[in-house]
């Protein structure tokens, strides 16, 4: 589906968005998501990170590392503890194809063309997130598909397994706008990449997704003690083996998720209005 199949009534280019009604805005994303969908479907290859990251992650951490990180024959421990952290991480590396995905229609001059059409400039961007948080569903559908063949049992009730899965998307789609905020800020999907890679290696590797934290140095530990990637790992883990502690670290990472994009949501539409 192409841009000019997105209709609205007559508008002055970069109308207010105060002046486009609900119905019609949804109906503008709702237009848009089938946009971004038909290029997915044009190009399956762009769906292989959320085919094939999963798989490889989830096989190379339980029998690369499993052993040496819970003991030589404990591995079914290590899937216990290493799957719904991994939930976490799916999210944080999705939300990076975002950012990508924004720069690249800007240097094509998609979204040139999107700015001139009399629709709400939001509603470009939360089709997006709305498209990306599918690839992200299918890929935590993957990632717990790969863990229950390994092995992974859900110990908690199935609103709790509900739960992990619905806060992991809830945090995955606030990274998103950080993604998108810099994926308008930079001059090309490169730097967004780069960029993007300096700051998921600290904060992936730095948290509990992989490994508790109790041995960690000090210092490390109390960043990862903070991390929101670490509350939302010990959230999910702590709903889909029915033991510890739930509430805490569930409430710290919907503040996290909300507080990311009260911020970021504003400034990257505002981005988006502006970029040149």
């Amino acid at each position: 589906m192409s841009a000019a199949t997105i209709t609205a009534p007559l508008a002055k280019p970069g109308a207010d968005e105060g002046r486009i009604g609900l119905r019609a805005n949804l109906r503008h994303i709702g237009a848009l998501v089938r946009r971004n969908a038909l290029q997915i479907k044009q190009d399956p290859e762009s769906m292989f990170d959320v085919l094939l990251m999963p798989v490889i992650f989830i096989l190379l951490f339980v029998y690369v590392f499993g052993g040496a990180m819970f003991g030589k024959g404990n591995q079914q421990q290590y899937v216990q503890y290493l799957v719904p952290g991994m939930m976490a991480m799916m999210g944080l590396n999705i939300a990076m194809a975002v950012g990508t995905g924004v720069n690249e229609d800007f240097r094509k001059g998609v979204m040139d063309r999107f700015r001139t059409m009399p629709i709400a400039r939001s509603s470009v961007l939360i089709a997006k997130i709305v498209v990306e948080i599918g690839r992200m569903l299918i890929a935590t559908a993957i990632l717990l598909g790969m863990g229950f063949l390994i092995g992974l049992e859900v110990r908690g009730s199935v609103l709790e397994f509900a739960g992990a899965i619905v806060l992991s998307t809830v945090f995955g789609a606030a990274l998103m706008w950080i993604f998108i905020l810099l994926g308008l800020a930079m001059k090309t999907p490169q730097a967004v990449q780069g960029v993007a890679m300096m700051v998921l290696m600290p904060l992936e590797f730095g948290s509990s997704i992989f490994a508790p934290t109790k041995d960690m140095p000090g210092w490390l530990k109390g960043f990862t003690d903070v991390s929101p990637l670490s509350n939302l790992a010990d959230a999910a883990r702590a709903l889909i083996n029915g033991q510890g502690a739930v509430a805490h670290p569930t409430m710290v990472t919907l503040a996290w998720a909300v507080a990311i994009t009260a911020v970021t949501m504003p400034l990257a539409v505002a981005k988006f209005r502006k970029k040149t």
